[in-house]
C-alpha cells in the first residue's frame, strides 16, 4: 500500500504538469487527428481505392497507420526524454533520493502517463477517422492492439536510452528531433514502404519505425503480423531497453 500511494500521487501530480504543456499536449495528442482529418478530407486521391493496399483507401490504412506511429514518436523521442533530462538538470532526481519515493518511481509515473496519453491520441484517431471520414477501425484489432503495445515498449524504450545518453535538455531535444525525420521515413510516413526501392525498403525493415509501421498497416488493413517484423521490433524494445538500464543517471 505504501508503494502504491506514492506511485498514484506522482501520477497524478505529473498528469498536472503534462497538461500544463500546451505544446506537448498539441504535438502528441491534437496533431496526428488534425493531421489524419484534414489529409483525408483534401486529398482526394487518398480517398481513392488503391490496387496496391488491397483496393483499400490510404486514408483507410495507410494514414492511420502513420498517424497512430506518429503519436507515439512525439512522445518517446521528444516529450519523455526531455521531462527526464530537465529532472535530472534540476537535481529533483537527486532530491528524491533522500526521500521515500524513490527516482525509480517517477520514472514508472512518467511512463504510465505517457503511455495513457498515447492511447487517448490514438483512440481520437480511431473514432474521428471512423466518424468523419469513414475510416473503418483495424480489421485485424487484436494484432493492432498487440502491435501497438509492442511499438510503445519499443520506442519509449529509446527514448529512455536517449534521456541516459544525452548531457543536457537541449542536446536531448535536438537528437530527438533530429531522430524523429528518418525514424519517420522509414516508415513510410512521406514515401510509403510499398513504393521505396528495393535497397530502401530493405534497411526500412531493420528499423523500428520501419517494422513498426508495417506492422500497423497490416493489422489496418486486416493482415496478420509478420514474425520477421516482430521480432525486429522486439530486438529493439531488448537492446534499447538494456542500453538505457545500464547506462541512465539519476545525478
Amino acid at each position: 500500500m505504501t508503494t502504491r500511494l506514492p506511485l498514484a500521487r506522482l501520477i497524478a501530480v505529473e498528469a498536472r504538469l503534462f497538461l500544463r504543456e500546451p505544446a506537448a499536449v498539441f504535438f502528441a495528442v491534437f496533431l496526428p487527428v488534425a493531421l489524419l482529418l484534414a489529409l483525408g478530407a483534401t486529398i482526394p486521391g487518398f480517398r481513392e481505392p488503391v490496387p496496391a493496399l488491397g483496393g483499400n483507401r490510404v486514408v483507410d490504412v495507410q494514414l492511420p497507420a502513420m498517424m497512430t506511429l506518429l503519436t507515439v514518436v512525439t512522445l518517446a523521442l521528444s516529450t519523455l526524454p526531455t521531462a527526464l533530462v530537465v529532472y535530472r538538470e534540476r537535481g529533483v532526481l537527486r532530491r528524491m533520493s533522500t526521500t521515500p519515493v524513490r527516482p525509480g518511481t517517477l520514472l514508472a509515473a512518467q511512463l504510465v502517463i505517457y503511455f495513457a496519453v498515447s492511447v487517448v491520441s490514438v483512440a481520437l484517431i480511431l473514432v474521428l477517422g471512423n466518424a468523419v471520414l469513414g475510416v473503418p477501425y483495424p480489421r485485424a484489432l487484436g494484432a493492432f492492439a498487440g502491435s501497438y503495445l509492442l511499438g510503445a515498449l519499443t520506442l519509449f524504450a529509446l527514448g529512455l536510452w536517449l534521456a541516459a545518453v544525452a548531457p543536457n535538455s537541449r542536446v536531448v531535444q535536438g537528437a530527438g528531433s533530429a531522430a524523429m525525420f528518418p525514424l519517420l521515413f522509414f516508415a513510410g510516413m512521406w514515401l510509403p514502404r510499398r513504393l521505396m526501392p528495393e535497397v530502401l525498403r530493405r534497411i526500412s525493415d531493420l528499423t523500428p519505425t520501419g517494422a513498426l509501421g508495417q506492422l500497423f498497416t497490416d493489422a489496418f488493413a486486416g493482415h496478420p503480423p509478420e514474425a520477421f517484423h516482430l521480432a525486429v521490433a522486439a530486438g529493439w524494445a531488448v537492446a534499447a531497453g538494456l542500453a538505457a538500464a545500464r547506462m541512465f543517471r539519476w545525478e
